[in-house]
């Protein structure tokens, strides 16, 4: 198949153009939308067109730099490219990429790290200004100007009706097979018009297989063929296995108790080792008939697809590393019925999420002895990478977990500690948290009791001593009128573990 064989539309046949020459058409300031969503369906071309225009623009008098509106994370060709020449001067609504942070952290750069069901809606209603250019990689153009999107949807469908003008990446290297997969719903309205959405099951398709666009909005048409970044990923090792074991555990108590069916209810999974273990484990054990709805497929659910564990999986992207992307590619025509990829304000979707019963299981940095989480900022002040959509699934979900290693940096750092230098979740949407020590299950738990469970049973021993520690003399200090009993807190001393590691780079008092 020939790249022109994919733009079957005539109109935009004649727009077709060189990255270069449409790189031409954004213009310094703009707030530019672009595909992407965790690596998957980013253009490829256009970015590293821009930031060579960018950084001859930067090397005289001018500064020219734009807004970059995601899905979520996307890759070096694009993050990385446009960072590295200063070419961006607002991030949104998550990013991964180590340039970016570098440069947000050193202040060169504004990021605003949104919930990722909330980016589509806060751009219909104009919160963050005018969209001036979508640029947006496709799989292939119909002879009708619908578009078939490509391995991920993302923010698409709103970048396409909100921008001003639209560049179309067509990148033959994504499946002609793609086709079909798709679901994407044009039936959101703005408050005071919102209707439910009908949806209730995770199978359910309520959308069309394709993108729509105004074709007079089409400026550029530009061919790739050119591969998404595709990571591999670490095979489980000892930690990641026992924080799987313990959250199986925990679902078998479930079930067992009557709390969850057998088939447990749809799975939500953040993207890593420890998450690809756990469904590595469900994968090898007795539930049957799972499904999932989550926003980024990765290789667990897939291999779970493949053995027949998992007869459904919703998402908005995919996150493949290398040797799950070829079974993928190889077997499309038995993926396609089995997996739905719907733009990112369906997949994340609160009411969804909370109406289908998700059962949620995302990463963090640290949490604190009363039940708090953060997922984004190390020692308080410098970005990771973002909140993404574990906020969207977290606070709405059936059951809410949290997984970490119980310390980071060779022991150096406890990610369980007496009050988190950064809050991302409260106390009030954790329900459990798991390390590789054990699972605390928090429901019900008042907070002087949480602290107590979340030590025993998630914290390193070699921190157990100062955190009980810590807290008895919270209590006693409260007891002695100096705070409350409720949460018991010694101020001065609360976030002490971080600053002593900023110190001298151990959070326990060298001997």
């Amino acid at each position: 198949m020939t790249l022109s064989s994919r733009i079957q539309h005539p109109l935009l046949k004649q727009k077709i153009m060189s990255a270069e020459s449409a790189a031409l058409l954004i213009e310094n300031g703009d707030h530019v939308g672009m595909s992407g969503f965790t690596g998957a369906g980013y253009p490829k071309l256009l970015p590293q067109a821009l930031a060579r225009r960018i950084e001859l623009a930067n090397q005289g008098d001018q500064k020219f730099s734009i807004g970059v509106w995601t899905g979520a994370s996307t890759a070096p060709e694009l993050d990385g490219a446009l960072a590295k020449v200063g070419g961006i001067n607002m991030r949104l609504p998550y990013q991964s990429d180590p340039t970016c942070r570098a440069r947000i952290n050193a202040g060169q750069m504004d990021y605003v790290d949104l919930h990722l069901s909330h980016v589509a809606q806060i751009v219909w209603f104009g919160f963050l200004g005018k969209l001036n250019v979508a640029v947006i990689e496709v799989a292939g153009v119909l002879p009708d100007g619908r578009l078939i999107p490509s391995s991920s949807v993302g923010n698409n469908k709103t970048w396409l009706d909100q921008a001003d003008k639209v560049i179309l990446e067509v990148n033959a290297h994504q499946s002609a097979a793609l086709e079909g997969m798709h679901d994407i719903y044009y039936g959101t309205e703005r408050p005071p018009h919102r209707k439910p959405i009908p949806m209730e099951h995770t199978g359910d398709r309520i959308g069309e297989p394709y993108l729509r666009v105004d074709l007079n909005k089409v400026v550029a048409v530009v061919e790739t063929d050119l591969p998404d970044r595709n990571t591999e990923f670490n095979a489980p090792d000892q930690t990641s296995e026992k924080i799987a074991s313990h959250i199986l555990a925990f679902f078998e108590e479930e079930v067992k108790m009557g709390r969850m069916p057998p088939a447990l209810l749809p799975l939500q999974s953040g993207v890593g080792n420890i998450a690809n273990a756990v469904l590595a484990g469900l994968n090898r054990g007795s539930f049957e008939n799972l499904t999932g709805f989550t926003e980024v497929l990765q290789d667990g659910m897939l291999a779970m697809i493949k053995s027949g564990k998992m007869t459904m999986a919703s998402a908005t992207a995919l996150s493949l590393s290398p040797t799950a992307n070829q079974e993928f590619l190889q077997n499309l025509d038995f993926y396609r019925d089995k997996i739905i990829l719907r733009p990112q304000e369906i997949s994340n979707h609160p009411e969804l999420i909370r109406r289908l019963g998700v059962i949620s299981m995302n990463g963090m940095l640290e949490a604190d002895i009363y039940g708090n989480v953060n997922s984004t900022h190390v020692m308080g002040t410098r970005i990771m990478n973002g909140i993404g959509g574990s906020g969207d699934f977290a606070r709405n979900a059936y059951v809410s977990m949290f997984m970490t290693p119980s310390t980071a940096k060779g022991g150096a750092i406890s990610c369980i500690v007496p009050m988190v230098s950064h809050v991302d979740h409260t106390e009030h949407d954790v329900q459990i948290i798991v390390t590789e020590q054990g699972l605390a299950d928090l429901r019900g738990v008042a907070p002087r009791h949480r602290a107590e469970l979340i030590i025993q049973r998630c914290a390193h021993p070699d921190y157990r001593p100062a955190l009980l520690d810590y807290v008895q003399r919270a209590q006693h200090n409260a007891q002695a009128g100096q705070g409350g009993m409720h949460t018991p807190h010694i101020l001065d001393e609360a976030l002490s573990w971080h600053s002593r590691y900023e110190r001298e780079g151990q959070m326990l008092p060298k001997l």
